[in-house]
């Protein structure tokens, strides 16, 4: 097979490995065109196309998150044990869209090794000639990490903030199942009487109902905080519009109410989507 059609049969793979570690798909497809390059001039001495694609790609990704995350790691013993949790289930599909928050305070070779491990399925023979270490410290690095997940310390749970971060951003990427993963099972949309003349639906009822709503829109839609609590609102020319009011509870949108009347919207702060007041940022500024 032609080496571009090769790659090209591969692309999506790398693609969702990519997307998965470094939770970007935009830098993700940067990522593996880098791949590309690498093996556009790498030459036809590739004993396995797949393997060397994955473990560059791998690397790729690696350097990307050391330059995010430019903090001290701890070295790996390898040493082998009788009873290593990297044996067990792999929860990484299993813990919902928490997962995507409790990797981002993974150290860089744990997050590589447990996504390719639990997420993909890599032997740790395969991990360790991407993380260029022994399949034993691979092996505990995902360990290491899979702890993490399953017991994350206080401040790694998911704030409200993260939730409806996490919920719009589903939205806007079209992801449906994480959608629904951040859904309570009787959640409801509702609206005032303003934001239904604006062009909002009166009522939807029930989690498959709702993610099919917000699936693939909310393009338009900014982060705000509305009464200290989050929120997100529809903007036009600068002027807050409809805002969406979340209800939340034990890490899942309870309920959500489009509100249109001007004394709520005239309660709008404009926020970043990584400043959460309750994880002790406050730099929100006032809606132009």
């Amino acid at each position: 097979m032609d080496p571009t059609e090769a790659f090209e049969a591969e692309r999506p793979r790398l693609t969702r490995l990519a997307t998965r570690v470094l939770g970007d798909p935009a830098e993700a497809e940067d990522v593996v065109q880098q791949a590309w390059l690498r093996l556009h001039s790498a030459g036809s001495d590739i004993a396995s196309l797949p393997a060397w694609l994955t473990t560059v790609t791998g690397r790729l990704c690696l350097d990307r998150l050391r330059v995010r995350t430019p903090v001290p790691v701890e070295d790996v013993e390898a040493t082998e044990h009788a009873a290593d949790p990297a044996d067990d289930v792999a929860v990484a599909d299993s813990v919902g869209v928490a997962l995507n928050v409790v990797l981002e305070r993974l150290a860089p070779r744990e997050r590589v090794a447990f996504v390719l491990h639990d997420s993909f399925g890599f032997d740790f023979s395969a991990i360790a000639a991407v993380l260029d270490t022994t399949p034993a410290a691979a092996r505990k690095l995902a360990s290491r990490a899979r702890a993490k997940v399953r017991q994350p310390a206080a401040e790694d749970q998911l704030t409200d903030w993260e939730v409806v971060d996490a919920f719009m951003a589903a939205a806007r990427e079209g992801d449906f199942e994480r959608l629904i993963a951040l859904l309570a099972p009787d959640v409801a949309v509702t609206a005032d009487i303003a934001a239904v003349a604006a062009g909002t639906p009166q009522r939807i009822d029930g989690r498959r109902d709702v993610a099919q709503f917000f699936n693939g829109s909310a393009h338009a839609a900014l982060a705000v905080s509305y009464r200290d609590r989050p929120g997100y609102a529809w903007f036009h020319r600068g002027e807050a519009k409809v805002l969406f009011d979340f209800s939340l509870a034990d890490g899942r949108v309870t309920a959500i109410t489009f509100r249109a009347e001007p004394e709520a919207l005239q309660q709008i702060t404009r926020r970043s989507t990584n400043e959460h007041p309750t994880l002790g940022h406050s730099t929100q500024r006032r809606t132009p």
